[in-house]
């Protein structure tokens, strides 16, 4: 949640011991195998063909008895600490990634579950407090950039201000400081974080520079359920971050400064969601911010008004969606089972307490016979935080949590990252052949999603395999391909040569 929500501090956009640089740990950090895996996990498809049979592949553990390494060195988010890379002034004379086109995932859920999502997006903090009113700016949006602007910051906010306009409709653009509605300002992480610490990057109302945020705050002048009307809005970005944590920023902020505050660890799809798993704009995200500034829609209108008015919004601005709905419309999250996730994610919790967090969270999630993203989740923070004696449960967790993203609608970028985890214990295990299978078809949403970070894991962990297999050419050609993507998601020239090491290291 990056939205400034109540008075003094606000919740963080980004959980410090998950997004270390940039992305979810496992992208970031080439992943270790799951903490405490029993003797040797030997990783196997339970047929032949299971390769062809896409992301609900089987995969089961066979013991076979020979020591698994189980932490890569400085990595691991979790018990192990954070790994922050420093940016290095470098890294601005190397080429940016060519994402191409953008080809976001289109929105999958019926027009009913979208319209029930959005409310609850929509009339909702994080904190659980309600919103009364719809709010957003009347008329077109100015965005400018302010302060310390990083190299790439510019190009970047163009590339968002032009999807927005084309997958959006929105009427935005980047302008002046004095014409503009939302002021992206660019601070030192450490004068951010001293501010308010647990913030990654956020946004507030009512402020156009950091100045009167520091000013506002101490007037207790930052609510955002008091606003019936959006005039000016500033956004706070670390300057001296990895670039591709700048552009996860831009898209979340800009994207809340424009639509909904609130953020639901049950959308997979969005980055509307503290998982963090979704980097950048999905579809969802798109179609959300289009419904949000429908013409149907006004400023100050209550949640059932806006509600009575989504059905005909929907119907025209996502036809595929306009289909029966026969299942029950997902319960709102109970503050126990946040609660359990974060303090399971929270820095300053021992391993210990980060188990039994986890345990809590999926114990909830069972006992409320859930069956989307937060039994995922929950199912992914088990395997994350098993005790050395659980490994075996760990794996099945991991498993288990792939197998029910990859049969969620808008899942695709969760189940990448499950596959992700699951190539680190094969990789571990010296089963070359399942790596290449699971990382070939996790490059494909790591592409989509432009997430550099997810894609250089994905290929320096291929890479690795062949090397095994003995075809050195096609291993070298990789990790030469997979420099630039590393150097701008993790922030450093030098993280390929680290990350390299630390994949090597699973023998």
């Amino acid at each position: 949640m990056s939205a400034l929500p109540e008075q003094p501090v606000p919740a963080p956009v980004r959980r410090p011991v998950i997004h270390a640089a940039s992305g979810v740990w496992g992208a970031v950090c080439p992943p270790a195998p799951v903490p405490g895996a029993p003797p040797r996990e030997y990783l196997r498809q339970d047929e032949t063909d299971s390769a062809r049979r896409g992301p609900g592949a089987v995969l089961r553990a066979v013991m076979l008895g020979v020591p698994v390494l189980a932490v890569l060195a400085g990595c691991a988010a979790g018990p192990q600490g954070v790994a922050r890379l420093a940016p290095d002034p470098q890294i601005s004379t190397l080429p940016v990634p060519q994402f191409g086109t953008p080809r976001p995932y289109a929105p999958e859920r019926t027009n009913t579950e979208i319209a029930h999502d959005i409310v609850e997006l929509g009339f909702y903090m994080e904190s659980g407090r309600e919103i009364p009113r719809f709010s957003r700016f009347e008329g077109p949006i100015g965005v400018a950039l302010r302060g310390d602007v990083p190299p790439g910051a510019v190009g970047e906010t163009d590339r968002l201000l032009e999807r927005m306009r084309r997958e959006a409709g929105l009427q935005v653009a980047r302008v002046n400081q004095t014409a503009a509605q939302v002021t992206v300002e660019f601070i030192p992480g450490r004068q951010l974080r001293a501010a308010v610490p647990q913030a990654a990057c956020f946004v507030v109302p009512n402020v156009s520079s950091w100045a009167e945020f520091r000013a506002a705050r101490r007037r207790g002048a930052l609510d955002w359920t008091q606003v019936t009307e959006r005039t000016r809005v500033g956004v706070f970005v670390p300057s001296d971050v990895a670039p591709q944590e700048i552009r996860d920023c831009l898209h979340e902020e800009i994207a809340q400064a424009m639509g909904p505050l609130n953020d639901l660890y049950r959308l997979p799809d969005t980055v509307f969601n503290d998982d963090n798993f979704q980097t950048a704009l999905t579809g969802f995200d798109m179609l959300l911010l289009r419904v949000w500034n429908a013409p149907e829609l006004r400023s100050g209108m209550t949640r059932a008004q806006v509600t009575e008015r989504l059905p005909t919004i929907l119907a025209r601005e996502n036809p595929r969606g306009q289909r029966p709905f026969d299942g029950t419309l997902p319960e709102r999250s109970p503050r126990a089972w946040i609660d359990a996730v974060e303090t399971a994610l929270g820095r300053s919790a021992n391993p210990t307490v980060r188990r039994n967090a986890a345990a809590t969270a999926l114990a909830i999630a069972s006992s409320r016979g859930w069956d989307d993203a937060r039994l995922g989740f929950s199912l992914f923070l088990v395997a994350r935080f098993a005790p050395p004696s659980a490994g075996e449960t760990a794996l099945a967790a991991l498993m288990r949590a792939q197998r029910l993203f990859a049969g969620l609608p808008g899942g695709q970028v969760h189940a990448a990252h499950m596959d992700m985890h699951l190539a680190t214990q094969a990789l571990a295990a010296g089963q070359t052949d399942l790596v290449l299978t699971l990382t070939a078809r996790a490059l494909e949403p790591a592409r989509r999603t432009e997430n550099a970070a997810f894609q250089a894991v994905l290929m320096l962990l291929r890479a690795e395999a062949l090397e095994r297999r003995g075809q050195r050419t096609e291993a070298a050609a990789l990790r030469r391909a997979s420099a630039p993507l590393a150097a701008w998601g993790f922030g450093r020239v030098d993280a390929l040569d680290r990350r390299i090491a630390e994949i090597a290291a699973l023998r």
